[in-house]
């Protein structure tokens, strides 16, 4: 026994660093992030960025405006339509372009079926990332059911490239809205069935509760936003701060949690698809009828019919596709909360047909600063449902 002791006062023991993951299917060569380890307790994460070069905010910068929007939605495929919707509004407030109203409302029922989806996805695989498979299958199901919608509103199903610059690409089609109006009307109960699985559930609790603490100071001076920062007890949301899209005509709650950890952030997200189906339900009786596009000629595209009767839809029509369209000289900003927090298109205009600089103003990529802080201290078999917790999209993180 002696003779043990001796050998193990001989073992040196040293910080360890590992490569993390992928501990998800959308990660696989693309996040790497290096683990130092004493123990199984974590001193320190640093994610490593650059594995998936996708260069988009520089590759703006060669496209007419009209041509970035389906680049935008390919930025965060899981809010598409919340990326569109931040572009457009950026020219839009720039061009001084009134929207019409059915146009706005249709536009925030695209923007909330989009933060449903994405909470629904997120929700699905944080359940998996925390050893629960079950949820993910309920959450395909009513995921389904909006990517049917998208589909039938425009074609596509996961990104819709829907919104435009100055109103919208076409009106919804018929049966639209009678399918959306049973979709809100059974969700609030899918909602109920999501929450019998995790909410009380003893080992969800356990593996969440504690976890991934970030007080609200250490929040604010990262940057984040979203559900990080009202998990964290700031009720601060830009559909009210800002509103956009006349989003001050509707009743809504912003959801805050006190509890500055990975539980909270879960509260937060599931309150925040109740309260989305809450606008969606205000939307089907606030649709009015009238035009789905600005009337802006030499700025805006004219409608399809207008083309083939009206010789001037003609040549405007041909000039913005030649010449493309050509902002004021100068730099605007435009932000909204997408479903991962502060989205923000910031462009810079020469007066040329393309963007001079564009940049990206991705809640992804500054919510992601916050993992070191979150995981220092932590259990290494707790990283993964902290990282999950900041609900990442890889594409907007890597720009």
């Amino acid at each position: 026994m002696a003779q043990e002791l001796s050998h193990r006062a001989d073992i040196r023991s040293e910080i360890m660093e590992i490569n993390l993951g992928p501990h998800h299917p959308s990660t696989h060569g693309v996040f790497r992030a290096i683990v130092e380890l004493d123990g199984e307790i974590v001193q320190n994460v640093v994610p490593y960025l650059g594995y998936l070069h996708r260069g988009y905010e520089k590759t703006c910068e060669s496209k007419k405006y009209h041509q970035i929007i389906p680049l935008t939605e390919r930025c965060d495929y899981m809010g598409a339509s919340s990326n569109s919707l931040a572009f457009c509004l950026t020219l839009e407030k720039t061009l001084g372009v009134e929207i019409p109203q059915r146009a706005q409302v249709i536009r925030v029922m695209m923007a909330e079926l989009s933060r449903i989806f994405s909470h629904l996805f997120w929700l699905g695989t944080h359940g998996h990332d925390v050893g629960a498979m079950t949820p993910l299958f309920y959450m395909l199901r009513e995921r389904e059911e909006i990517m049917n919608l998208f589909e039938l509103t425009a074609g596509g199903r996961l990104m819709p490239n829907y919104i435009r610059i100055g109103g919208l690409a076409k009106d919804l089609e018929e049966g639209f809205v009678e399918r959306l109006q049973a979709f809100t009307n059974h969700f609030d109960a899918r909602v109920d069935e999501y929450e019998t699985l995790l909410t009380k559930n003893a080992i969800y609790m356990d593996r969440t509760q504690g976890i991934g603490f970030l007080p609200l100071d250490k929040v604010i001076a990262l940057g984040a936003s979203g559900p990080m920062i009202r998990a964290s007890g700031k009720a601060w949301d830009i559909r009210k701060s800002e509103p956009y899209c006349g989003y001050d005509q509707y009743d809504f709650d912003i959801p805050v949690q006190y509890g500055c950890d990975v539980y909270s952030r879960y509260l937060v997200r599931v309150e925040e698809m109740r309260q989305s189906n809450r606008i969606l339900k205000q939307t089907i009786k606030m649709l009015p009828e009238g035009p789905i596009r600005a009337a802006a000629p030499g700025k805006i595209f004219p409608p399809q019919e207008d083309i083939y009767t009206k010789m001037e839809a003609v040549i405007h029509h041909f000039m913005l596709i030649v010449e493309g369209l050509r902002l004021p000289v100068g730099d605007c900003y435009q932000c909204i909360e997408s479903p991962r927090g502060e989205l923000g298109c910031y462009i810079v205009s020469d007066g040329g047909p393309n963007p001079y600089r564009l940049k990206w103003r991705a809640p992804a990529f500054v919510n992601l600063q916050t993992l070191s802080e979150m995981s220092r201290g932590c259990f290494f078999a707790d990283l993964i449902a902290i990282l999950s917790s900041v609900d990442i999209v890889l594409a907007e993180v890597d720009r």
